[in-house]
């Protein structure tokens, strides 16, 4: 088995080491004897969705965002097409805003790639901390950091990612946090996500195998001592 999995624009989406959840992706299929190929992808390359399993998009500033968005608008109808044939996709931060029709920064729009039925409106204030998050995906609760100016408002055609239990999340309300969408994945959790959530991150790969080879996969058991008590250290940190 092996899996390719694409790092869109790591030079510009790279806030708060997101470049971490390509790393604990490729050593958890690596460590099951399963192949990783890892292919980044720098603005103005050419990206074919039909070969890559997995797509990452990290977080980045506002003008790092536009960039990205500006790029990608020639590829939306693949992109769309990759996520509504249950493409797996993990979106963090400003990768997540992107997902969504807007994203509303005082009098300037910046048109998003419409794959998920979200927008953004920046608000006054920053939304920073710890966060940690519960969901019906998994049995561990979701931890990781938040920085975001961005307020995400999500529409009745998807799910959010989980609920907050301590932090912010997607707005000021402090009540659910992400998106979920098929096989898509948002989120505003940097730190990286991945390492210290084994949980999502074998749901990830788990997801990206099945729709691959077209069969349930149950992926072997890892040890993951470690990762766990980084979950649990991260739990309800201020």
């Amino acid at each position: 088995m092996e899996l390719t999995i694409g790092h869109l624009y790591p030079d510009l989406l790279n806030l708060y080491g997101d470049r971490g959840n390509i790393r604990c992706m490729q050593k958890r299929l690596e460590w099951r004897g399963i192949s990783a190929h890892i292919k980044e992808f720098q603005l103005h390359d050419n990206i074919d969705f039909n070969e890559l399993d997995i797509v990452l998009l990290g977080g980045g500033s506002d003008r790092e965002q536009k960039l990205v968005c500006q790029e990608l608008q020639s590829i939306k109808s693949d992109f769309k097409q990759y996520v509504e044939e249950y493409g797996v996709v993990i979106a963090i931060c400003g990768g997540y805003q992107l997902l969504g029709s807007h994203y509303q920064i005082g009098a300037e729009t910046i048109s998003g790639l419409e794959l998920v039925d979200l927008y953004t409106r920046q608000e006054e204030g920053r939304l920073i901390g710890n966060i940690t998050i519960s969901s019906d995906l998994f049995d561990m609760p979701v931890t990781g950091f938040e920085n975001h100016g961005g307020r995400t408002y999500i529409g009745e055609n998807v799910s959010p990612l989980g609920k907050v239990i301590t932090g912010y999340g997607n707005t000021d309300e402090r009540d659910y946090e992400g998106v979920h969408y098929k096989n898509v994945i948002g989120t505003y959790l940097h730190g990286p996500l991945l390492p210290k959530n084994p949980e999502l991150c074998d749901y990830i790969l788990t997801k990206a195998l099945e729709r691959k080879y077209k069969e349930s996969i149950s992926l072997s058991p890892l040890d993951d001592t470690a990762e766990i008590r980084a979950n649990k250290y991260a739990q309800g940190r201020k």
